[in-house]
């Protein structure tokens, strides 16, 4: 049997587990719930998986929603708190002896688009999410640019968002990471949510919002607009600044295919570039990208190794 890598995928309320070996797409997954306030459950749960394997795997490799902090090893990481502030991988390797991988989930969705999906064909691929937050990926030659964990592609973060759009004008909405006006607060899901809100005087779901849309309504169409004009601008930069000639988008908001396709549509004449076919794509990874994306990278690693 070749490299046997076994991958997690883990999020607030559950975990995902698949193996792979010699870098092919993982297999059959595995869910479990995610003890997401006790340590000493957690690190149990992820070697109790592992000791369950017919054979031991070679590697662990982790994708997850949080950070890696390059210089301590630590991870940030909000919505677990049984492992924020800890070096998870060094806890890892000494309860099942293997070496242990963590990924940010975004990072792990570029790998997966690069390697398994939209990207195959390209060198540089920046891997976009527009879920519950904006987040992203940045990929070149197959690799992540920040192999050793940090900030790489977190667009959604940072003061950028325009203080107009589609004509109105726009208050820098706080957001979580502590500052104010990130592409965040208002490119995400609840971002759209809240941009309706704030223009319309509605509450109304995204999913409602673009019905809306697609309906004609003139409040819907007012906050795609906005939305459109505010998504526009940063995303031509980073592709400017990346080099980037694909863009695969994953997330909730991404299965709306007319979204991306009017997120595209903007997009290219702004970029430096011109593109005569789609740049802002729909991801092909498959339905588990962050445990694709795990396993591609530890097999990255261990080619290199």
């Amino acid at each position: 049997m070749g490299y046997s890598v076994l991958s997690f995928d883990i999020g607030g309320t559950a975990i995902r587990a698949a193996t792979s070996v010699d870098g092919a797409e993982p297999g059959e997954v595995s869910r479990t719930a995610t003890p997401a306030h006790d340590r000493e459950a957690f690190l149990a749960c992820l070697a109790d998986m592992a000791a369950r394997l017919p054979q031991r795997p070679d590697a662990i490799s982790i994708s997850l929603a949080g950070v890696v902090d390059p210089q301590t090893g630590r991870m940030i990481v909000a919505n677990i708190p049984a492992i924020h502030g800890t070096d998870l991988a060094a806890d890892l390797k000494a309860r099942t002896g293997m070496p242990v991988i963590i990924t940010n989930d975004a990072d792990c969705f570029a790998v997966a688009e690069a390697v398994f999906g939209a990207g195959r064909q390209h060198d540089i691929v920046f891997g976009i999410i527009l879920g519950t937050g904006v987040g992203g990926g940045l990929v070149s030659g197959r690799r992540l640019i920040n192999a050793k964990g940090g900030f790489a592609g977190e667009w959604g973060h940072g003061p950028i968002a325009p203080a107009r759009a589609n004509g109105l004008s726009l208050p820098p909405f706080a957001c979580g990471c502590g500052l104010s006006g990130c592409l965040d607060t208002v490119a995400s899901a609840r971002g759209l949510e809240r941009l309706h809100a704030h223009f319309s005087g509605q509450t109304r779901d995204s999913r409602q919002i673009l019905d809306g849309w697609r309906k004609g309504e003139a409040a819907a169409a007012q906050t795609v607009g906005a939305y459109l004009d505010l998504i526009a601008g940063p995303l031509a930069v980073c592709v400017n600044l990346t080099g980037a000639t694909i863009v695969p988008a994953g997330g909730g908001l991404s299965a709306a295919h007319d979204l991306l396709d009017a997120i595209d549509r903007a997009v290219r004449p702004l970029t430096l570039r011109n593109f005569d076919r789609p740049l802002v794509v729909p991801a092909m990874s498959g339905p588990e990208p962050g445990l694709a994306g795990a396993s591609a990278i530890a097999w990255q690693q261990h080619q290199s190794s």
